[in-house]
């Protein structure tokens, strides 16, 4: 989970191989209005946000998986969570500075630059009593991945 610019599906992708896990990347799940509304530098509301919440669920029944999700808000995790009781969220963080230059140096991606604002606005990082943790991603993508095990494990 995170704000656009955090490394969700790069990280996301890299947890999967490694754990040996399905992923699914949440941007490919959303309905094309959103995609058009983000392209266009206009945030999400809640409404437009809860179908692409639902659109999980299938892919949550089908028991391990890694999802790439931003998941700003608690309820959103609530919501997660009512699916999937035994997920686990991974926050990826990183400083404002890095978010932007990584979003800026996107050409493929339908989320502008102009958005990170209002993300970082809206985002309600986990609490202490939310299964996860927070994860800088800073360094290499195999480092990440490896603190992020590491964690997990630790979790068990």
């Amino acid at each position: 989970m995170g704000v656009s610019g955090s490394g969700k599906s790069t990280i996301g992708a890299a947890l999967a191989e490694r754990l040996g896990l399905p992923f699914v990347d949440g941007d490919a799940l959303h309905p094309l209005t959103n995609v058009e509304r983000m392209a266009a530098g206009l945030p999400l509301t809640d409404d437009d946000r809860w179908p692409w919440l639902a659109a999980f669920d299938a892919r949550l029944a089908d028991g391990d998986v890694v999802v790439a999700c931003s998941a700003l808000k608690r309820s959103y995790r609530d919501a997660i969570l009512a699916e999937a009781p035994a997920a686990r969220f991974i926050h990826l963080t990183g400083s404002h500075e890095l978010l932007d230059e990584r979003m800026q140096r996107r050409t493929d991606h339908f989320m502008p630059p102009s958005l990170l604002e209002s993300q970082l606005a809206t985002l309600e990082p986990l609490a202490a009593d939310e299964p996860g943790l927070a994860v800088e991603n800073v360094g290499s993508v195999d480092a990440v991945v490896t603190a992020i095990v590491a964690s997990l494990g630790s979790e068990a």
